[in-house]
């Protein structure tokens, strides 16, 4: 059995999924996300997504842990900046969690979950949704965004074994 962790990063909604499954065949997954709130200080909503992500690594402890590389549009350099600092703790807290943690572009996620490493939000949850046979929308999108980057890390690490 095999669980792998995707997490999307973002300040406001950091997506969580876990895909857990054999070498032949996806038998589980969830999903959901951490939320801050705006009006709270920089500091104090990194710490907050720093701790539940961390609690949530130790409790669930997975086989693998797979995060979004963080990149940075030209128009909105300070996106990328908040992003990356997102993806720090979340890299620590892998790290203190005692885990295996890779980086993958979200443009080999989107290759690789839909065929199309240009896909949309939406075509991207469709894509996650018919792997797993996931009847319902699946909200937010950064938990589908996870999703898609669990089952990413998923197809990596069964070529491992």
């Amino acid at each position: 059995m095999v669980k792998v962790v995707g997490i999307d990063p973002g300040l406001a909604g950091t997506g969580i999924g876990v895909v857990e499954g054999s070498r032949n065949e996806i038998l589980g997954y969830s999903f959901g996300s951490i939320s801050t709130d705006a009006k709270d200080p920089i500091h104090f909503r990194l710490h907050t997504i720093y701790s539940k992500i961390l609690d949530f690594l130790c409790e669930q402890q997975p086989d693998y842990v797979v995060i979004e590389d963080i990149y940075s549009p030209e128009k909105y350099p300070g996106s990328g900046i908040m992003l990356g600092k997102v993806s720090g703790v979340l890299l620590v807290a892998a790290y203190k969690a005692g885990l295996d943690v890779e980086e993958i572009p979200v443009r080999e996620v989107k290759k690789i979950v839909s065929g199309n490493g240009s896909a949309d939000k939406y075509q991207m949850e469709r894509a996650v949704r018919n792997i797993l046979k996931h009847g319902e929308p699946i909200r937010p999108f950064h938990a589908s965004d996870a999703l898609g980057l669990a089952l990413t890390g998923y197809y990596r690490y069964k070529r491992r074994l």
